[in-house]
C-alpha cells in the first residue's frame, strides 16, 4: 500500500479541537508562520475552525485536517484568494516529511476539480528551500502583502 494512500483529508471539525490546539501552540509552528500570533487555547481553535468551515459554506471547499493512518497530522487545503485558489500546508513538525505525498494528493485533487485551473502557494521570506515547488511546475509570480506580511507566491498550473 502506497503512502498516500493511508492520508485521509477530513473536515477540521471532525478532529478533536485539543490536537489543533497542540498543534498550533507548538513553538516551532511560529518559525515559518508570520501571521501567526499569540496564545492558542480551545476557544480560539474553535473560532479558527469555524473560520475555516465558513469558506467551505461561502465555496464549496476549504481547508481540511490531514490524517496519516487515522491520526492528525497537520491541515491545510484549498482557500479561496480573491479568484485564485491558494493551496496552504501546515503539518505537525514531527510530520514535514509527509508534505511531498500530502501535496501531491490535494493536486490531485485539483486537477479533477474544473474551479481549480492553477493553484496558488504563499510562502514566507524565511522558506529558502523552494525546490520542491519548482519540481512540480510552480513559477515565482510576485511577492504580496498579506494581512501586512509579506510572502512569495509561486502558481502552478493544475489544469
Amino acid at each position: 500500500m502506497a503512502i498516500a494512500d493511508l492520508i485521509d483529508f477530513v473536515r477540521l471539525s471532525d478532529v478533536p479541537t485539543e490536537a489543533i490546539v497542540r498543534h498550533m501552540s507548538d513553538p516551532r509552528m511560529a518559525q515559518h508562520m508570520p501571521l501567526l500570533e499569540g496564545e492558542w487555547d480551545r476557544d480560539r481553535a474553535i473560532a479558527f475552525i469555524a473560520t475555516k468551515e465558513t469558506c467551505w459554506t461561502r465555496d464549496g471547499l476549504g481547508h481540511w485536517a490531514f490524517l496519516h493512518k487515522g491520526d492528525y497530522v497537520g491541515w491545510g487545503g484549498f482557500q479561496k484568494e480573491g479568484e485564485e485558489w491558494d493551496l496552504g500546508l501546515v503539518l505537525v513538525p514531527e510530520h514535514f516529511g509527509l508534505g511531498p505525498r500530502i501535496v501531491q494528493k490535494a493536486l490531485a485533487f485539483a486537477r479533477a476539480d474544473a474551479r481549480i485551473p492553477h493553484a496558488t502557494f504563499m510562502l514566507p521570506p524565511s522558506r529558502n528551500n523552494l525546490g520542491a515547488l519548482a519540481r512540480l511546475g510552480a513559477t515565482r509570480v510576485a511577492d504580496v502583502i498579506h494581512d501586512g506580511k509579506r510572502f512569495l507566491k509561486f502558481r502552478l498550473n493544475t489544469g
